[in-house]
């Protein structure tokens, strides 16, 4: 008799994912293999030596998502000759929560993951306390990931994490980037993976339940005072009364698709960039204008962060404000963006630079 259907579905997204680490691994390290060969070593030589394995980490915060994740990366890593380790980190927002981070490490080694290890963070105040949290506990999981050179780190976000953060893109307002959600692969060379894309929330929580796993429940996460969390428990619930079931689906299904075009669009702006650049490396105004909209404001964009607009403070509305000055030019004033970048018209070009 096999394991439970839970069970079954949470390992199988992990394997699939550590199947293609594994690949990415092996021809890394066949590629380093070529370039270091020397006369004096052979091919057959070469052919011979086996790359070490790669350690994936997996993030683990002590909530089903991430214990069950964490289970199945413990069962699925040595069948594939993977090691495997755990980071949970310790944001220090609630009483004791050094000895819930604690706990969590315990429960990891008893897993069978090692490296398993608790990192502290300082949470400061940028974009409000859900954001500063989330870039202290990314900053984290990068350092440990380069301290024990780990090929990739696993993050627990299920399908249901990707509808919030789709409806939480749409009330921005951002665009379709926005609406694309959290992607399979991110972060420096593909580090962060998320096996559980295509998998509920309950599925989760049911591995973990007939596995006998235990969870923790994070009060953050009932908290009305946090977006997330009204969303969660509020929000949703209230669309899926309205609009029927099948709501979480189907905006995970919308994240997917937008990226696809978003993406589309993306390469798109990079091809066509070259052809509206002038000898000194400005925008030309007219070639700009020809392009399609969605093109443009997409190297107007990239233009801004490249002169230093940080990513992060530059909206839509900044990005509007600039593609007037091509669309709508009458004369007016630079625009001021994040920065202290400066975007203004002169003779024809469009010049983004800071100062």
């Amino acid at each position: 008799m096999g394991p439970h259907p839970a069970v079954a579905a949470i390992r199988l997204a992990v394997r699939r994912v550590l199947h293609d680490i594994l690949d990415e691994h092996d021809l890394s390290a066949h590629h380093l293999s070529e370039r270091s060969r020397t006369p004096s070593r052979t091919p057959a030589t070469a052919s011979h030596e086996r790359p070490p394995s790669p350690l994936v980490l997996v993030a683990c915060s002590g909530g089903a998502d991430s214990m069950a994740l964490a289970s199945a990366l413990a069962f699925e890593a040595p069948r594939l000759g993977i090691r495997a380790g755990g980071i949970t980190v310790d944001h220090g927002l609630q009483a004791g929560s050094d000895l819930r981070a604690a706990e969590v490490v315990l429960r990891l080694r008893e897993l069978g993951l090692d490296p398993a290890e608790s990192v502290a963070v300082s949470v400061g105040r940028d974009g409000g306390p859900e954001a500063a949290a989330r870039d202290a506990r990314y900053a984290a999981l990068d350092a440990a990931a380069e301290q024990h050179g780990a090929s990739a780190v696993l993050l627990g976000h299920t399908r249901d994490d990707q509808a919030e953060t789709v409806l939480l893109g749409l009330a921005r307002g951002s665009g379709i980037r926005s609406l694309s959600g959290m992607a399979a692969v991110s972060g420096a060379g593909g580090r962060y993976r998320r096996p559980f894309l295509q998998l509920d929330r309950q599925t989760a929580r049911k591995a973990c339940m007939v596995q006998s796993l235990p969870v923790w429940d994070d009060p953050h996460n009932t908290d009305p005072a946090y977006t997330r969390s009204r969303l969660r428990h509020e929000g949703l619930p209230a669309l899926e009364k309205a609009l029927g079931k099948g709501v979480v689906e189907a905006l995970a299904r919308t994240a997917q698709l937008s990226r696809d075009d978003a993406d589309a669009l993306d390469a798109w702006a990079s091809r066509a960039e070259a052809g509206v650049r002038d000898a000194d490396g400005g925008l030309e105004c007219a070639g700009l204008y020809a392009l399609p909209p969605a093109v443009r404001r997409r190297i107007l964009r990239r233009a801004a962060i490249e002169a230093g607009a940080p990513a992060g403070s530059l909206f839509a509305r900044h990005i509007e404000e600039v593609d007037r000055l091509i669309t709508g030019w009458r004369g007016q004033r630079a625009i001021n963006l994040p920065g202290k970048v400066v975007a203004r018209r002169q003779g024809g070009r469009l010049v983004i630079r800071q100062g």
